[in-house]
């Protein structure tokens, strides 16, 4: 009796784009872009990477930010980080609303059951 140990998983190659780097950064279905890196004061960083994983574009961000030793303003140096962030991904989303095709849809919502 044969039984197979693992699963096999085929995934449908995406071409390069004209922006992606063409090299070890790019796999079978995940396309990057050259980081572009942005230095802030004290140490600060910000790093963005524009992705396509699969057929979606998605900008990949990474941020380090230097944290005070005091622990409450450490805390507040956080809060404000997130905020910020939400900030950043409601701006981002008013210019482009339908980041994903085919979300609107939703034909399961009027269906009735029986």
């Amino acid at each position: 009796m044969a039984a197979r140990t693992m699963a096999r998983f085929t995934r449908t190659a995406t071409p390069h784009t004209d922006w992606c780097t063409r090299d070890h950064r790019c796999g079978v279905t995940l396309h990057q872009a050259p980081d572009i890196i942005a230095d802030g004061p004290l140490g600060g960083r910000a790093v963005i990477t524009r992705v396509r994983a699969a057929d979606v574009d998605y900008a990949e961000i990474r941020i380090r930010v230097p944290l005070s030793r005091t622990e409450d303003t450490a805390r507040r140096q956080l809060r404000l980080a997130l905020h910020l962030c939400r900030e950043l991904l409601a701006a981002i989303a008013a210019i482009r609303p339908a980041a994903l095709p085919g979300r609107a849809e939703r034909p399961a919502i009027d269906r009735r059951t029986t």
